[in-house]
């Protein structure tokens, strides 16, 4: 048993690192994870803290990791680390049996795992856990009680730090497919070997005042007392789908333009997901920016997926003199970390990406992307 847990102590603690860190990487990515469980349990007023709960849920991963495996505080680690893995058991449970959540988030965008595969991967964590919690009174401190203590809480401050950090700026890695360096396009794409989802048809048929779904071979069964609905396609197995298979383009009048991006030689993305959380203050710096772009002649569009007379009344307040075209939310928040963030694209390839603290010049951007 003391072996057991001594290398679960290892184990779950670089574990717990790991996950940490993947997660302080992308703070806000995290968020709308939580958003998700949020909509799920009935409790959208939480929405207002998911960031800051994001961050701090992170650092204490990250802490509690490297607590564990320094052996510092172990009362305190351990009966966390059980509270921790009994809740997100729960959850995960919650989303596999009810198929709520298709993604846990666990490790953010580096590694997608399928809600049974959460689940598994949390009981497995448990049991772990189980021999630690059990045999945490024999666990001893690496480098003595106090110094393991200072790196312990040097892990959740580091943690902190750096999930600022990425959420004030970019994600330093990013595992996303609008990445720069990826083609849009190609992400698009399916493998030559992938899965295809697989359908059967279905007929709906109405009798003793109830509707029923009868698949081809039932149909023989019914007789003059069943009564003809509809006819519909039922996904029982979903099969693979590309990277990138929401990303679309439309004009105001409706017209989907994403081919016609995709192929200009160079063209820049505002992208603000909701322009009524937009930031304001960067707006002066994107019509300057617009001015010049408009001077050389490359493209600039926006996107976002409010309304149209949202954007109308955004456009006229700050004098945006550019058009704005419309994209799904969950993309245009998917593509990148922040609202607004600027883009490059070059025939469709993700060249690079600002953050609106780290709003370019024209200059700059001339200089190091549109000389090529």
């Amino acid at each position: 048993m003391k072996v057991l847990a001594q290398i679960s102590r290892i184990f779950v603690g670089i574990l717990f690192i790991i996950s940490g860190f993947i997660k302080a990487n992308d703070p806000l990515g995290f968020s709308y994870k939580l958003d998700e469980y949020f909509q799920v349990f009935h409790m959208p007023w939480l929405s207002i803290a998911s960031l800051w709960l994001a961050i701090i849920i992170c650092a204490f991963e990250i802490g509690l990791g490297v607590a564990l495996l320094l052996g510092s505080k172990m009362k305190f680690t351990a009966w966390s680390l059980l509270l921790m893995i009994v809740f997100f058991t729960f959850l995960t449970f919650y989303s596999w049996y009810f198929d709520v959540v298709k993604d846990c988030g666990c490790f953010g965008d580096a590694l997608h795992l399928t809600p049974f595969q959460s689940f598994m991967k949390d009981v497995v964590l448990f049991i772990l856990i189980g021999f630690i919690f059990i045999k945490r009174n024999e666990i001893k401190p690496v480098f003595g009680e106090q110094f393991s203590s200072w790196l312990a809480y040097a892990g959740f401050i580091a943690s902190f730090s750096f999930s600022l950090y990425c959420y004030w700026h970019l994600p330093v890695k990013d595992f996303r497919p609008y990445a720069i360096g990826k083609s849009i396009p190609d992400g698009m794409k399916l493998p030559p070997n992938a899965v295809t989802d697989s359908v059967v048809m279905l007929f709906v048929y109405e009798k003793d005042g109830k509707q029923i779904e009868l698949n081809m071979d039932q149909l023989k069964n019914i007789d003059s007392t069943y009564k003809f609905i509809d006819r519909k396609d039922k996904v029982i197995r979903e099969g693979d789908k590309p990277p990138i298979h929401d990303f679309t383009i439309t004009s105001g009048d409706g017209t989907d333009v994403t081919s016609d991006v995709l192929q200009m030689d160079n063209v820049f993305l505002l992208v603000a997901y909701q322009l009524n959380h937009s930031d304001e203050e960067v707006q002066s710096q994107i019509n300057d920016f617009v001015a010049l772009c408009q001077k050389a002649g490359v493209e600039f569009i926006g996107l976002t997926s409010s309304e149209p007379k949202e954007v109308d009344a955004f456009r006229h307040k700050h004098n945006s003199m550019f058009d704005y075209y419309f994209t799904d939310g969950t993309t245009l928040k998917t593509m990148i970390r922040s609202n607004p963030g600027l883009m490059l694209l070059k025939k469709g390839k993700v060249e690079a990406m600002w953050h609106y603290n780290d709003f370019p010049t024209f200059d700059e951007v001339k200089t190091k992307y549109l000389s090529k």
